[in-house]
């Protein structure tokens, strides 16, 4: 799961998808990770932990990490937040870009629609909620596709 900074929006989508993985059964390593690296080490923002935490889900551990390119030799999926992120992993990435690896969030849920996941870094609370639940939604299709895969 990958934004800009890896303190708002992806490390939500790494506890939610987590945790949704988890209730599923399944053993998945979930990550996430910033294409800029102004956060590295920092936890996620106050107002992504207290969503989380009203949600069931505990992100106080994670800390941010910017993106590599090594990430495409380690990940099978990277999902980017945002268009702009997707650009930023494709430019980070360079030869070592995959994409049938890398792809945007929302577009397991809304395919071809290439939707934004909006940061809500400099707005209220609801922006975080909102964000919650979009990503909570992206996240219940990605588990119900692997999950078919896993049990043919």
């Amino acid at each position: 799961m990958v934004c800009l900074g890896n303190i708002c929006r992806s490390p939500l989508a790494e506890g939610i998808l987590q945790d949704k993985a988890f209730k599923a059964g399944l053993s998945w390593s979930v990550e996430s990770a910033g294409t800029g690296a102004w956060h590295s080490g920092e936890p996620p923002h106050h107002l992504s932990q207290k969503v989380a935490k009203l949600n069931g889900i505990d992100i106080s551990q994670q800390r941010a990490r910017p993106f590599s390119a090594s990430d495409f030799e380690v990940y099978d999926m990277i999902y980017a937040l945002a268009g702009d992120v997707l650009d930023e992993i494709k430019r980070i990435a360079g030869k070592k870009f995959d994409p049938q690896k890398a792809i945007l969030l929302m577009n397991e849920l809304h395919p071809g629609k290439n939707k934004d996941v909006p940061d809500p870094y400099f707005g209220p609370e609801q922006g975080y909620h909102e964000v919650f639940s979009m990503i909570g939604q992206a996240c219940d299709a990605i588990v119900e596709k692997y999950s078919v895969v896993n049990t043919q």
